[in-house]
């Protein structure tokens, strides 16, 4: 069974996640809360350490908490920008490579008859705020998308780049695990080393089965939530 200040904790992380607290809001003081779930202050105190610890909220010394997580499931389909705008979260995003590499183990497992790719490497940041994902993109380097190093993306996205030159995204695989920043991604990102981030891999093919992209994000927990919906049963 539960400890209560667990119960406690998973009951405000329900209500926080729903978008029934919002990001920014402060959470009722630890006397109200003591009252409303009929327990002790250090019981209180015990479940927002927890929801602290889970990166939902931040407490600030005679202030009080402060619901910090902002993420909702977001159709990362559409791309970073669009989704998160949707949200009412505007970002804008710094390119930090654009160039033409060869990756023949990537190449070989996609199908493709050249080694050279299209690396995009892009830093996202809350407008008048921090930085929340970097994202590495590969896409194929055939035919407009070869000279994209020396003319840039379209409209500065690569959705409408690929879409363009006749890739249009389909279907994929995506896989998502966690992991720390080493010391060059900790500082674009201005965190200490270390920092967990999610890690997301979404390799992407048109209808017609040719390869379009793989994208590897990461991304502040804090700011995204990534939401499988489903159907039927699963074993």
């Amino acid at each position: 069974m539960n400890l209560k200040h667990e119960r406690i904790a998973s009951i405000l992380a329900r209500e926080i996640r729903s978008g029934r607290v919002g990001h920014g809001d402060q959470l009722p003081g630890e006397v109200e809360l003591a009252k409303r779930f009929a327990v002790s202050r250090n019981t209180v105190r015990s479940a927002l350490a927890v929801l602290n610890e889970d990166g939902l909220i931040t407490t600030r010394t005679g202030k009080g908490s402060f619901v910090l997580f902002d993420g909702r499931p977001l159709d990362d389909r559409l791309g970073w920008t669009h989704a998160l705008a949707a949200q009412g979260v505007e970002t804008h995003v710094r390119v930090l490579r654009l160039a033409l590499v060869q990756d023949p183990v990537l190449t070989e497992r996609v199908g493709l008859e050249s080694p050279d790719l299209i690396v995009i490497e892009r830093l996202r940041v809350i407008i008048g705020g921090e930085p929340i994902s970097i994202e590495r993109s590969r896409i194929p380097a055939i035919g407009e998308l070869r000279d994209l190093p020396s003319r840039g993306l379209l409209n500065d996205s690569i959705i409408a780049t690929l879409g363009h030159a006749g890739l249009h995204l389909d279907h994929g695989r995506q896989r998502l695990r966690g992991r720390p920043l080493d010391e060059e991604e900790a500082a674009l990102l201005q965190r200490p080393p270390g920092t967990w981030f999610l890690h997301t891999r979404r390799t992407s093919w048109t209808a017609d089965d040719r390869f379009a992209e793989q994208v590897d994000s990461l991304l502040d927990p804090q700011h995204f939530e990534l939401s499988h919906t489903y159907t039927g049963t699963t074993q």
